[in-house]
């Protein structure tokens, strides 16, 4: 489609009409979202946890430590990628960052005894990561919409969250009816048969980026004077918090869950509890945020989660483990929607991409710390017991600070 085309079907309609191309946009961003990095690592990995320990001898810890290494190479290149999303069309940088991530994800079908194997792969999946997953589409998404900005972003990210639902159900009904390396292939082939062609048809930003109500912010700050800002720090500091303690629980909460004495496929069905609760969350949190102020949306929805992790500390029943499951959700859904909701707000269009992918660096590299804590936990003392109780507390702290963000405008 040719801008002169694209800026007709962009004036056709408003936000409010679900005519509104934007809205194709958003559906294309979520369903390429829910089989990118974001969401086909991140919450299959515990479920290969066990398999992988059992086949190769590997540690967790050791294991624990692939996430770690992919979540670091996130947090060093997302800011590159961010650079280069802010400057030329989003396809140019989805089309093979997803054709490398799936490709890369359906290669773990082929891993040996070797540890180094294992962090390679995940070293790739790290670095066009983000290329495959919402940092990427967010920029379209916040070119179209400003009135329904927070509607549109959670769209996208409720992608995140029906795979966080679908996708450990998938990989575990994968896993015992044949193997975990055809559980690897056939996800990693998902991903390409998916994510390519709803990028390529339908995702581009709306024909007139720099003007007009979807880059309204306080003065479309470049990234530099977004850095220097003192609401840049209070989100990355939450961001830090929040994603130690979520991540954390996230790649051990299968293998936690089956210490308990929960079978596979119970546990596979609370990360599913969790990812039901992460895109319900998700879908509340964005109209909520077209409604009221972001800071005490983040607040009361980030709370639940440190209940969460607490509650998952001393579950053993199913029952209970399903409720801490599905807190944890909320807030999980809850930061996926404010984050970037929050940066187009203070800081405009301009350099919207670079900043965020700055928070995800700071994200991806507290991520790449909770996992390897609770391995080291469980490894250390045969338990998951306290370092959930520390977690937990940081997980309410991230939430309290998102109550000193000064007000933005509603411009």
């Amino acid at each position: 489609m040719n801008l002169s085309a694209r800026s007709e079907v962009a004036s056709a309609y408003d936000e409010f009409d679900l005519r509104y191309h934007g809205w194709k946009v958003v559906v294309a961003a979520s369903l390429s979202v829910m089989v990118g990095f974001g969401s086909l690592f991140v919450y299959t990995f515990s479920v290969f946890l066990k398999p992988l320990s059992s086949e190769f001898g590997w540690s967790r810890e050791a294991i624990s430590g692939g996430f770690a290494a992919a979540a670091i190479t996130v947090g060093v290149c997302s800011p590159i990628l961010g650079r280069l999303l802010d400057r030329f069309e989003p396809r140019r940088v989805i089309l093979p960052c997803m054709t490398i991530f799936g490709a890369g994800f359906l290669c773990l079908a082929f891993l040996r005894s070797h540890l180094w194997q294992f962090y390679g792969l995940c070293i790739l999946l790290g670095i066009v990561g983000n290329g495959a997953a919402q940092l990427a589409f967010s920029r379209a998404i916040a070119s179209w919409f400003y009135q329904r900005l927070g509607t549109a972003l959670a769209g996208v990210m409720a992608g995140s969250g029906a795979g966080s639902m679908i996708l450990p159900l998938l990989a575990q009904a994968f896993i015992s009816h044949w193997n975990w390396r055809t559980a690897y292939f056939l996800l990693g082939t998902m991903a390409l048969v998916v994510g390519l062609p709803l990028s390529w048809r339908y995702v581009y930003e709306a024909p007139d980026r720099s003007s007009g109500p979807a880059s309204s912010g306080l003065g479309d700050h470049s990234w530099q004077r977004g850095m220097a800002s003192f609401p840049f720090w209070l989100i990355v500091t939450s961001l830090v918090l929040n994603s130690a303690s979520i991540n954390g629980v996230l790649a051990h909460l299968s293998a936690l869950l089956t210490d308990r004495g929960i079978s596979v496929e119970e546990a596979a069905l609370g990360l599913g509890v969790l990812g039901a609760a992460s895109l319900g969350g998700r879908l509340v949190v964005g109209g909520l945020l077209d409604r009221f102020r972001a800071q005490r949306v983040a607040f009361l929805t980030l709370l639940p989660a440190a209940a969460g992790i607490l509650l998952l500390a001393r579950a053993s029943a199913v029952l209970t483990s399903y409720l801490a499951a599905g807190l944890i959700g909320i807030g999980m859904g809850a930061e996926a929607d404010v984050t970037p909701y929050l940066l187009k707000r203070y800081f405009g269009l301009r350099s919207f991409s670079t900043l965020y992918g700055l928070t995800w660096t700071f994200y991806a590299f507290a991520a790449s710390i909770g996992p390897v804590l609770l391995g080291f936990s469980f490894d250390s003392t045969g338990s998951y017991t306290f370092m959930l109780v520390v977690l937990s507390v940081a997980m309410a702290l991230a939430a309290t600070l998102m109550l000193f963000l000064p007000p933005y405008s509603d411009l």
